[in-house]
């Protein structure tokens, strides 16, 4: 039944829908996870369908047993995935601290919602975005993707789980309830057409018992990404939170922890052209541009084609990659535009991001949750712009 992997073809499915079948065509095979609106469909989803493909779902106590579960998967050496919404990203956030400094890879999907606590559950909300970078304590760095449309979260979570392989790093899909529930088409390509990279692996093999052991964390320069070896392939590997040396035994020294946390951060920011991913429209003598994510990208691009129809230079920035942030095409822009708008389900959150690589004020328009911004909104807000 491995065939069905991949559910090749044309369907309507929701976005959640999507994103579990995205996970399996990216060779997802183990699933922990803890039921809650709105992403709940992701895991009945793969409830049913990794049985089919000899993967294993596991529904665990909570959200905190959730994120260990897929932890000790990616130990093991599967692709692992959990799903959740922002109360339960709220739990998850010890482990995803654990898994930055293990450096394991996996992909914790977040289908945000009108918060904060339990704020509005099946109304959707986009304030998760910082959480999701700083919710974790310490210093380091995550990699985010924010999908627009079913075809976009089936898309983006292939390229999750290939970025998270790729740079040993969690990886995570902010999606919303609009998203996570609008019904569109989407398109599955063949197998042998779903992009794969590859976990580095060791290069040599399992060291005998009298060599010295195998360094399981020390990087390629080139990268800085330490090819992994996993649980159970005959190295002795070893995993701890504490920060560690090269073999992963704990090394509790000032010099190392500051070695080890300034490559855990680099190697994002040395990859990030690989990482990072937007996409513009009418940038090229746009006078104010519109910067958006998720489902309110979508207000936006039909609020920036009208406002162009009417003869207003106004140019579009969508972040699909909110971590790391695209800082430098920003600050470029920022060299010709004279006022940005961020719009946003939230109050402010990327606005202030913005305005730190701008080095000026920003226009926002937000709301708090719970309800689709508007194109009449942000068609005002680029007509006050221009006004100026």
């Amino acid at each position: 039944m491995k065939e069905r992997a991949v559910l090749t073809g044309k369907h309507f499915m929701s976005g959640d829908d999507a994103c579990a079948e995205g996970a399996l065509a990216a060779g997802c095979r183990y699933f922990g996870g803890y039921p809650i609106t709105p992403s709940t469909e992701v895991a009945e989803r793969l409830a049913r369908r990794l049985p089919e493909v000899g993967g294993v779902y596991m529904q665990m106590e909570d959200e905190l047993g959730s994120i260990a579960s897929i932890l000790g998967a990616a130990a093991a050496g599967a692709r692992s995935m959990t799903a959740t919404s922002g109360p339960g990203l709220s739990l998850m956030q010890e482990n995803l601290g654990l898994a930055v400094m293990l450096e394991l890879p996996c992909v914790l999907v977040d289908i945000q919602r009108g918060s904060p606590s339990t704020g509005l559950p099946t109304m959707a909300g986009q304030s998760d975005v910082m959480q999701a970078r700083w919710g974790s304590h310490g210093d380091y760095s995550v990699v985010a993707y924010a999908p627009w449309s079913p075809q976009e979260i089936f898309d983006l979570t292939i390229l999750a789980f290939n970025v998270a392989d790729r740079f040993r790093v969690p990886v995570l899909i902010l999606s919303d309830e609009v998203i996570g529930h609008m019904v569109e088409r989407v398109v599955i390509p063949p197998a042998e057409q779903i992009p794969h990279w590859e976990r580095k692996g060791p290069r040599q093999p399992p060291p005998a018992l009298d060599e010295p052991p195998y360094r399981s964390f020390q990087a390629d320069e080139d990268d800085l990404v330490p090819p992994i070896a996993h649980a159970g392939e005959g190295y002795r590997v070893h995993f701890t939170g504490l920060t560690h040396n090269e073999i992963g035994y704990p090394e509790i020294t000032p010099e190392t922890h500051d070695k080890l946390v300034r490559r855990l951060i680099a190697k994002i920011q040395r990859n990030a052209d690989q990482i990072i991913r937007t996409e513009g429209y009418y940038l090229e003598d746009a006078e104010v541009v519109v910067i958006s994510y998720g489902c309110t990208a979508r207000s936006a691009r039909r609020a920036v084609r009208e406002a162009r129809e009417a003869g207003i230079p106004v140019g579009f920035l969508r972040l699909i990659s909110l971590w790391p942030f695209p800082e430098t095409q920003i600050k470029d822009l920022a060299c010709t535009v004279k006022e940005f708008i961020v719009a946003e389900m939230n109050l402010g959150q990327m606005r202030l991001e913005v305005e730190r690589c701008v080095q000026r004020p920003v226009r926002g328009v937000h709301h708090a949750g719970g309800e689709l911004i508007t194109p009449e909104r942000i068609r005002g807000a680029i007509q006050e712009a221009i006004s100026r």
